[in-house]
This record gives structure tokens, C-alpha cells and sequence, in this order.
């Protein structure tokens, strides 16, 4: 029996202007984007939207400036109101939620970190971290002691009487993502959450997050404009152009099999050698003769190093030490090549 999703986003639209219901007929009868906006001062902020995202999963929702990826994030909570559809949230339309459950699900069921922080300036780090809890009435002991635990998760320890102000730029992150913690809720919402760090700070704050996702194996909705950071962090990856889901699934397999023109040109530039792995390309055991052994989440680059540049032999590959297929280094070798970038390249 397939398990249902934690989040299933249905048919959803959002039209931003005056008159949104009328406009939406008009868009179901096939009126576009632009005419839209030339004809009848309306912006397709979003159009008919489905994505199911799984429980303990990080779902990536990517695309470039002005694709819809912050005003779909905002859906899944209902700080924007939809035109139409649905968003199903462990099995409940939140869409149709009164003041009182919508409330309740900010309060407990989804915690949400901002791209600028949102820490509040008044109230020191342990203040901050604790504030789902004492906007819930929660017991202090509790959560003080819940607040402290995430702090030295994320390497704050001793810096609960500190103030905002005190702090860098990274560390302020590191604050917001134990408030999330904090709260305990299933669901994490990440608005573009690193892009305002320095690289070397946003990498550390990947690896964080991906170290406490083993431990905790929360829903997590990650909103980037960034592809290295969305393969990186990605389970399931959905990439928007103009308020459109263009294509979505696993990294790899969208890496490997690109469904049009668009993401033919976004992904023409990344090193396939370090994104791709090992469990993408390998084959089924067809021989007991191999070079040496490799482990499924590899990288084609740790294979290639590890190889001396030699493309004759084939790798026996492992996953928890059992075999689970074998890679022919010729097959590495052909997966390296870029696909052809479309004539027509999308303006970036």
C-alpha cells in the first residue's frame, strides 16, 4: 500500500490582482502570462501546481527570480491565499481551515526559517529559540530545556543570553534553525534559507542541516535559487519557470534525463563528476571480475580518482556492504558527457 504524502500540493493557482476569480476563468480557457498581464493588469503568480511531498524527505523547490518558488512555499502554510486548489497537509485541506486550526498548524504543526533571519531583536538568543513554545503557553522547564538541547546541536552552546546583534550572520541561521527545532513541528519550511551567507558559511549550514535531517527525518520544503545547493540537499527536486513546474523527481534522474529545453540549458554547466553518483549509473552484476569496490553514494569523481584514469575495468558496488550492482567505467565515462545545451538559451 503507497504511503500518502505529508504535503500534496493540487491544481493550484494564484492570480495576484483585482478581480483573481474572474481572471481564472480566463486563464483556464487558455489565456497566458503575458497576455494576461498586457490585456488585464494580472500577474500568473502560480499555474495548476501538483507536487507531492514525502514524509522525512527534503523536497527542493528551485528556479530563478520571479518563477513562483517563495509564493508557493507560502501556500503551504497560508500566509498567501490561493486562487484555487488544494493543499493537502497530513491529510487535511489547510485551505479550508478557520482562523482557529490555521493557527493551530503555524503554532505546532509547521515551523518556518527565513532567508533574513526574522530573529527578534529585543529578546535574547535562549528568548528567540524558545518563542513557538511560550506563544503555545508550553511549561518553561520544558521547553528552556529543549531550546538549550538544539543550541548545542547547532554548535551555540553558551550563547543563549547573547542578543542578535551579538551574533554573525551564520550564527543568527544557526539560531533561527534551532527556533524550528524547537517548536517541534513535522514540517520545516526554508525560505531560501542560506543565500544571504557567505559561501564557505552556507556550505557549513548544508552539512548541518543534512546532519540533523538523518537524526530527525523531518518534511522539509527548501526554497533555493541555487542548483549546486539543490542537488546537494535535494530527495526530491521541483524546478518552477514562470509560476510552471517544468520538470520534478529525483536529482539524479533530472540530471540524467532532462525533459526540455530549459533544463537542458540550467544544468548545462554543472560538474556532472561531482553531483552524480555511483547508484545512478550502475547496472545490474553481470561479472565476478572487478578493478575494486565502490560505495553507491559515491561520486563519479571519487571513482575516477580512484580508478588512476584507467576506463577498462568495472567496479563492484556496494550499499551497507552488500552488492547491489556492478559500474562499467565506460558507462562513467559516456554519463560525463553534458547533454546538448538547446540553440534557443534561456536568458538567466
Amino acid at each position: 500500500m503507497t504511503k500518502e504524502p505529508m504535503i500534496s500540493i493540487r491544481n493550484l493557482y494564484k492570480i495576484f490582482g483585482s478581480q483573481p476569480d474572474e481572471m481564472m476563468q480566463k486563464v483556464r480557457d487558455g489565456l497566458g502570462k503575458e497576455e494576461l498581464l498586457d490585456v488585464h493588469g494580472h500577474v500568473l503568480g502560480l499555474q495548476d501546481i501538483n507536487v507531492d511531498m514525502q514524509e522525512g524527505e527534503i523536497t527542493v523547490i528551485m528556479g530563478l527570480s520571479g518563477s513562483g518558488k517563495s509564493t508557493l512555499i507560502r501556500h503551504v502554510n497560508r500566509l498567501i491565499e490561493p486562487t484555487a486548489g488544494e493543499v493537502i497537509v497530513q491529510g487535511e485541506n489547510v485551505l479550508e481551515y478557520d482562523s482557529e486550526n490555521l493557527r493551530r498548524v503555524r503554532r505546532r504543526d509547521m515551523s518556518m526559517v527565513f532567508q533574513h533571519f526574522a530573529l527578534l531583536p529585543h529578546r535574547n538568543v535562549l528568548d528567540n529559540v524558545s518563542l513557538a513554545p511560550i506563544v503555545r503557553g508550553d511549561d518553561p522547564a520544558t521547553y528552556t530545556k529543549d531550546a538549550l538541547h538544539w543550541l548545542d546541536r547547532v554548535g551555540l552552546s553558551g550563547y543563549e543570553g547573547h542578543y542578535p546583534h551579538q551574533l554573525s550572520g551564520g550564527m543568527q541561521q544557526r539560531v533561527g534553525i534551532a527556533r524550528a527545532l524547537t517548536s517541534n513541528a513535522p514540517v520545516m519550511l526554508m525560505d531560501e534559507a542560506f543565500s544571504a551567507l557567505d559561501p564557505l558559511i552556507r556550505t557549513d549550514m548544508q552539512d548541518l542541516l543534512l546532519e540533523l535531517q538523518l537524526e530527525l527525518a523531518k518534511t522539509i520544503v527548501f526554497i533555493s535559487h541555487d542548483l549546486d545547493e539543490a542537488l546537494k540537499l535535494a530527495d526530491h527536486l521541483v524546478i518552477l519557470k514562470d509560476g510552471l513546474v517544468v520538470q520534478q523527481g529525483e536529482p539524479q534522474h533530472i540530471l540524467l534525463n532532462p525533459e526540455d529545453d530549459y533544463i537542458i540549458d540550467f544544468i548545462a554547466d554543472i560538474n556532472r563528476a561531482r553531483v552524480l553518483r555511483v547508484r545512478s549509473i550502475m547496472e545490474p552484476v553481470s561479472t565476478s571480475e572487478f578493478a575494486g569496490e565502490v560505495d553507491q553514494e559515491a561520486s563519479l569523481e571519487d571513482v575516477i580518482a580512484m580508478s588512476g584514469g584507467d576506463t577498462s575495468g568495472k567496479y563492484k558496488v556496494l550499499k551497507e556492504g552488500e552488492v547491489v550492482g556492478e559500474l562499467d567505467l565506460k558507462a562513467l565515462v559516456r554519463a560525463l558527457v553534458r547533454t546538448q545545451a538547446s540553440d534557443s538559451k534561456s536568458v538567466v
